[in-house]
């Protein structure tokens, strides 16, 4: 950890950002024959099992229990499937949990089936949306980063919260992200389109075996990726597209990150992307005074309610475009 010294008028003036090399170029080592970086992801990996049961226990409990309890139920599964992209899958892509590849197929195909999309299509979106961090578009209108929230914005701002929460889900592009997966790994495009067909098949045999079932799964789980895509614009919105080390917005509530799996540090993670999620707080420590001189935008609630933040810029009425318009790190 780089050493801070201060007194009344003097302060040890910290490296610049591109030489704090600790946290952010460390990759964890255990000794365990199942984890690949810390024994800590068995708890994540508990999670998406607890996660996948929950997923189909509604299914018995569906005829019955109650309409109300089933809605209630029905809400719940809606905000886990926010919570396992962003949190457990999320994790998952940067630092798979396994030494065992086998392992981490099988994780795939557990997480495919319970939030009912592809985790290695979503991988790819998701690293494209690394390469972009949130880039606004350019002179043709074109974002690299796929789930931009400016892509469909006017005049450099943000889109609306409401539109990109409810439209984003229809806008991927099924035939782009397996062309842009089968030009780095064909077995890899293909996989992906097996995890399609896994989920797909348990939505249909749901639904066979009780229609009104599925009709009733299939709002909660669109509602529970509108969640997700609610979740991301907040992690950006306010942020400066233009600095790399203000590219994301953070959040420090502390359940919210311990129920989240530090989903909350987004700022740090847009800015060191491998710093495994237990070490998020301490890559924090390490880089707060450079993160306030960009001026990080940090909100006071969960990025599900960032709506919520009293200093949130308003939509349309000059949203920030550079780091010294941003609200500082707290």
């Amino acid at each position: 950890m780089i050493s801070r010294v201060r007194s009344a008028n003097f302060r040890l003036p910290l490296p610049p950002v591109h030489a704090i090399n600790d946290v952010a170029s460390e990759r964890l080592q255990t000794d365990s024959r199942i984890f690949a970086f810390s024994r800590w992801d068995i708890i994540p990996v508990a999670a998406a099992l607890l996660h996948c049961t929950y997923f189909i226990g509604m299914f018995f409990l569906f005829p019955r229990v109650p309409l109300w309890v089933m809605l209630i139920l029905g809400f719940l599964y809606s905000v886990s499937i926010s919570w396992n992209i962003n949190g457990i899958s999320h994790n998952f892509i940067h630092n798979p949990y396994f030494r065992s590849p086998f392992l981490n197929r099988l994780f795939t195909l557990l997480e495919s089936v319970t939030i009912g999309f592809s985790q290695t299509f979503y991988d790819c979106v998701h690293m494209q949306h690394h390469k972009g961090n949130a880039d606004r578009p350019d002179a043709r209108g074109e974002t690299i980063d796929w789930l931009s929230i400016y892509k469909h914005g006017h005049d450099g701002e943000a889109e609306h919260p409401l539109s990109y929460m409810f439209l984003s889900f229809f806008r991927d592009d099924p035939k782009a992200i397996f062309q842009s997966v089968k030009r780095k790994d064909p077995r890899e495009a293909y996989w992906g389109v097996v995890e399609v067909v896994l989920f797909l098949g348990t939505f249909v045999t749901l639904g066979i075996l009780n229609w009104h079932y599925i009709i009733f799964l299939a709002g909660f789980w669109y509602f529970g990726h509108c969640l997700s895509y609610l979740n991301g614009y907040y992690r950006h919105y306010g942020g400066n597209p233009d600095e790399p080390i203000a590219w994301g917005v953070s959040s420090y509530d502390k359940l919210y990150n311990w129920i989240w799996f530090f989903n909350g540090y987004h700022a740090e993670h847009h800015f060191r992307p491998k710093v495994h999620w237990t070490r998020m707080q301490a890559f924090r420590d390490q880089i707060v005074d450079q993160q306030r001189a960009a001026g990080v935008r940090v909100i006071k609630p969960p990025h599900a309610l960032g709506f919520l933040d009293p200093d949130l810029p308003k939509f349309g009425k000059g949203h920030p475009r550079g780091a010294e318009q941003a609200s500082p790190v707290g």
